[in-house]
């Protein structure tokens, strides 16, 4: 191919190319996901709710191929990667402090101090624009959030509120971030900065954070491990953006693999770019 068409590769970490769900990984996937990652068309993005010292630790434990940009919590700071040297992007940073006006994290977290279902989480759990509690999943949440935006919104400070769950510890996590701080508009930014058109994207995801981009028109792919619940939202989302052709359900049975994890984004990948089929089986 002359001029073979770039692939901008986006994949969240946890439960999508890190096999720590209670799903099966398939034996080879990773190692496929490696071959791919090594085409020079290929540009490596994580997307993950992970502070980079947890994205290192990952790379290593898990073998995963190194990347070339990093997403990291929740969609609050972006990170360019050149011979182990991590760049971070002020003009993200700049561009989303603007709906936090002149707020700090620490001045926002003291609103909520009364709010004693929340318990902040760890300090390497924290940074300039992500404010992340733990929360009982007993907690009326409704009436919570509620209470949050409501206090924000009197303060002209325009934040999202991010609610996922941590299965393995049975604990609920909300992020407070500037509202384009997400996964979608980071991928955005970065796509814009860096040239690349919306053809030239994949996103690969499993969980609630990740929906804004299932549901986006960027060409996404949900892996087979996903919960059943997030299948039929992802869904529902699509169609109601008018972007369910943009959204890909990893089934396995592709290449022998189960689609779970790597398996389920290589077998979005060739679903969406059937031209890097030969880069995945080298």
């Amino acid at each position: 191919m002359d001029n073979p068409q770039p692939l901008l590769l986006c994949t969240d970490m946890d439960r999508t190319v890190i096999p720590n769900g209670i799903q099966s990984e398939s034996a080879q996937a990773r190692r496929h996901l490696t071959h791919l990652c090594a085409d020079p068309r290929v540009t490596l993005v994580y997307v993950t709710g992970r502070h980079r010292q947890l994205v290192e630790k990952a790379i290593q434990i898990y073998k995963l191929p190194a990347a070339d940009y990093v997403i990291t919590d929740v969609g609050t700071k972006i990170y360019q990667i050149e011979e182990n040297e991590w760049r971070p992007f002020q003009a993200w940073e700049d561009e989303i402090q603007q709906e936090w006006g002149a707020w700090s994290h620490l001045q926002l977290s003291e609103l909520f101090r009364d709010l004693h279902e929340l318990q902040l989480q760890e300090t390497s759990k924290q940074n300039t624009h992500k404010l992340s509690y733990y929360i009982a999943l007993n907690v009326e949440r409704q009436s919570l959030f509620a209470t949050i935006q409501q206090r924000l919104a009197e303060r002209d400070i325009d934040a999202s509120l991010v609610y996922s769950i941590d299965e393995p510890k049975g604990i609920g996590l909300l992020d407070i971030l500037p509202k384009s701080a997400t996964k979608l508009h980071a991928i955005e930014f970065l796509r814009e900065h860096l040239g690349r058109a919306l053809a030239d994207v994949v996103f690969a995801g499993d969980s609630g954070n990740d929906l804004p981009v299932m549901a986006s028109e960027i060409p996404s792919v949900l892996v087979a491990n996903a919960s059943d619940e997030i299948k039929q939202s992802a869904v529902q989302q699509a169609q109601a953006q008018d972007n369910h052709r943009a959204l890909y359900l990893a089934q396995g049975n592709w290449r022998g693999m189960n689609g779970n994890y790597s398996a389920g984004l290589l077998e979005g990948v060739c679903h969406f770019r059937p031209e890097f089929q030969a880069a995945i089986e080298e």
